[in-house]
């Protein structure tokens, strides 16, 4: 009688013990189920999968649209004519906006996506013409930043922000000393005269150099024409414009690149008279990135050599 109660008490102990693991084991299924569920949804906030922007949230009243232009312009970079385009045909598309402001903070990058932008942003002009555009310059808006931001129907920057650099350079390397001390030789073939155009491990050649020279001369006499057009007779008369310098916001007031002091919340209360702003800028998702990045990689393979900015 005693080793069956023994037995039935321990069968009884082991029961419970099992049904304490299983418990257990559930328990810590849902625990490690919710805290994974936790850091879904805040990658799936930072990242942009889900979540409506402020423009969405804010549908039905009168704002300000924003559209961020940040960093170096490339294509298929961070800050490309497509990703910026979007931005503004939606803030522009949208009926409850009253004006839009391009938010310029890049040193410049491509003169092709930096044009592209621009004739872009010059076409929902003529579309939406009920629609004022504003630029405000943040840090800085130099180089192909402003060549995109001559499209603003008035210029804003903060006094101490860097604004100009219009000209164009194509910078590289030469390693022809260098390989001769080590005992290098280079050997290039090519079907073509200039298909080693400027390569870095050949000599430079004159008539190479005279032809980069004549093409950047081209791109320059482009962006002097743009920013012509865009500024008009706001520009000051001073040949030093367009040489390729750099200006605080103070002096490019003064020479017509800049027409007035300002920030986003300025412009949006002062000027357009709605303080309610809503920031259109696209945001990436994750799998874009990775995409673009890869884009960049191969796009980057010539232009390395070849390496031509607005600036």
């Amino acid at each position: 009688m005693n080793e069956a109660f023994e037995r039935s008490v321990l069968q009884d102990v082991l029961t419970a013990s099992l049904k304490e693991q299983r418990r257990a084991r559930r328990w810590g299924i849902f625990f490690k189920l919710l805290t994974f569920s936790y850091l879904f949804i805040i990658l799936a906030l930072v990242m942009g999968w889900i979540g409506n922007r402020e423009g969405d949230k804010l549908a039905n009243q009168a704002h300000t649209a924003v559209v961020d232009l940040q960093g170096t312009i490339a294509a298929g970079g961070e800050t490309n004519s497509a990703l910026v385009v979007d931005g503004l045909k939606a803030a522009f598309e949208d009926k409850n906006t009253k004006a839009v402001i391009l938010r310029a903070n890049s040193p410049g990058g491509s003169p092709v996506q930096a044009g592209m932008m621009r004739d872009e942003i010059e076409r929902l002009k003529k579309q939406y013409p009920q629609t004022p555009f504003y630029v405000v310059i943040e840090d800085i808006c130099a180089s192909g930043c402003y060549y995109a931001a001559v499209t603003g129907n008035k210029i804003f920057a903060d006094k101490a922000s860097i604004v100009g650099s219009i000209g164009v350079l194509m910078d590289g390397f030469g390693f022809t000393g260098v390989m001769e001390k080590v005992g290098v030789e280079r050997r290039l073939l090519t079907a073509g005269a200039n298909k080693g155009f400027l390569d870095p491990f050949s000599p430079q050649s004159p008539e190479q150099k005279e032809r980069a020279v004549g093409m950047l001369d081209e791109i320059h006499q482009q962006f002097i024409a743009v920013v012509k057009a865009g500024r008009g007779k706001k520009l000051a008369d001073n040949p030093d414009i367009f040489s390729g310098l750099v200006w605080s916001g103070e002096t490019g007031m003064k020479l017509g690149l800049v027409d007035a002091f300002g920030s986003v919340d300025s412009v949006a209360r002062d000027i357009v008279k709605v303080d309610n702003i809503v920031d259109f800028t696209p945001q990436p998702s994750f799998s874009d990135r990775i995409a673009r990045q890869l884009g960049v990689a191969a796009a980057t393979t010539f232009s390395s050599q070849l390496n031509m900015q607005i600036k």
